[in-house]
């Protein structure tokens, strides 16, 4: 179950969201970086009947109340930073290379990979080691390949998934796969 899917359920079950549950436990003192989960999941229990997943999906949206965002770049930045930064290169490369082909691709960064949106549609994710790139397609129907293997449960979100050992391996025919992908979002 996806963590919307969480969210959909606590609200149809008690008819509140996210927002909600942050008013309430910050007037109990149930929100910020030192909650417990214990205390999150007891109250949510008694008041709301919910359970122990549904209660840890908004103990971790309580625990995060009040903290400070972390903006795109930010994230970008932490994604590949130490061990990993030689990655971004690629990223910047693909980027502008799709862009070159007239792909207006948007960003969006969370701690394990970046997404590559079209109109907020994704079509491919990066997601960088110390020692490869692997990069997810959303490609439905195009055919596997030795090179382009099915994503499996690698991410659900895609459909093929290629590891590059060397950003040299950012070639031509990664990039009109790229290409592909993004225009297949349209």
């Amino acid at each position: 179950m996806s963590f919307q899917a969480y969210l959909d359920t606590i609200k149809a079950k008690t008819g509140k969201g996210p927002d909600d549950f942050k008013a309430l436990a910050q007037a109990k003192g149930l929100a910020g970086p030192d909650v417990k989960a214990g205390a999150v999941l007891a109250w949510l229990k008694q008041d709301y009947g919910l359970g122990h997943g549904h209660g840890m999906a908004i103990y971790s949206i309580l625990k995060t109340a009040g903290a400070p965002e972390t903006s795109g770049q930010e994230r970008l930045e932490r994604l590949f930073s130490g061990g990993k930064a030689a990655w971004r290169a690629v990223l910047d490369r693909a980027v502008a290379q799709l862009g070159e082909a007239g792909a207006a691709v948007e960003l969006s960064t969370t701690a394990g990979y970046v997404s590559l949106l079209r109109n907020g549609r994704k079509f491919a994710i990066l997601s960088p080691a110390a020692g490869h790139l692997d990069i997810g397609l959303k490609r439905t129907g195009a055919p596997f390949t030795p090179r382009f293997v099915a994503a499996g449960t690698w991410n659900a979100m895609v459909t093929h998934r290629v590891r590059l050992a060397d950003a040299a391996e950012l070639d031509r025919e990664l990039l009109d796969w790229l290409l592909k992908a993004y225009q297949e979002r349209a």
